[in-house]
């Protein structure tokens, strides 16, 4: 199947297979099933190799897969078999604490630049970044040729700033503003939300 026409809960899927192989090499074993990874994923075996059938052949039958293999081809799928660079637009606490988190750079994505709108952050530092003003951004976007950003600014400033970001050239948006984003075909926004995560679980968690 072309991967174009691979449903999206399926691609929703193959990061968590990639993070628990990743896991499962650091602790040394080279080999695993659908069963057992399955079970690590919290997720039947069965769709496992559904869901992998979609990009071809990964595994036999009776061996199951090798570890390495497996994760090399899911982070060519995914396309993080490459370091992407990334700008982060909202230097709240949120984007402080994303920036200092360590675990981007060995899964396939590094923060290049920083930017804010308030005077009293830009042109301060937050370990090697200077934080730089939200007015810059197409200049340093464009030059770049950066390609994906993501958005900790408040709700009233998210349409603006990703309005600036689409016409510099970004086509992928991660965006934790509580705002729907409008923007062209062409471009991708994944939106991260925590108070609908908590929606969505305690749906299920009523009258335990």
């Amino acid at each position: 199947m072309n991967s174009v026409n691979v449903p999206d809960i399926i691609v929703s899927r193959l990061p968590v297979y990639l993070r628990a192989l990743q896991y499962m090499a650091i602790n040394g074993s080279t080999t695993t099933s659908s069963q057992e990874l399955g079970e690590k994923v919290g997720i039947s075996a069965a769709q496992i190799r559904k869901d992998l059938s979609q990009f071809g052949e990964f595994g036999k039958q009776g061996t199951g897969y090798h570890i390495q293999f497996l994760t090399e081809r899911l982070q060519q799928i995914l396309k993080v078999d490459k370091v992407w660079d990334v700008v982060l637009v909202g230097m709240g606490e949120l984007g402080h604490a994303i920036l200092r988190y360590q675990g981007f750079s060995h899964r396939g994505f590094q923060i290049v630049a920083c930017f804010d709108s308030d005077p009293a952050k830009v042109g301060t530092q937050v370990g090697p970044y200077t934080i730089g003003n939200v007015s810059d951004i197409a200049d340093v976007v464009k030059n770049a040729g950066i390609k994906m950003a993501m958005l900790c600014v408040p709700a009233t400033a998210a349409q603006p700033v990703t309005d600036k970001l689409v016409e510099a050239g970004i086509k992928g948006i991660l965006n934790y503003a509580p705002v729907s984003l409008t923007v062209p075909n062409n471009v991708r926004v994944q939106y991260i939300d925590p108070v609908i995560g908590l929606q969505r679980m305690v749906y299920y968690m009523v009258g335990k």
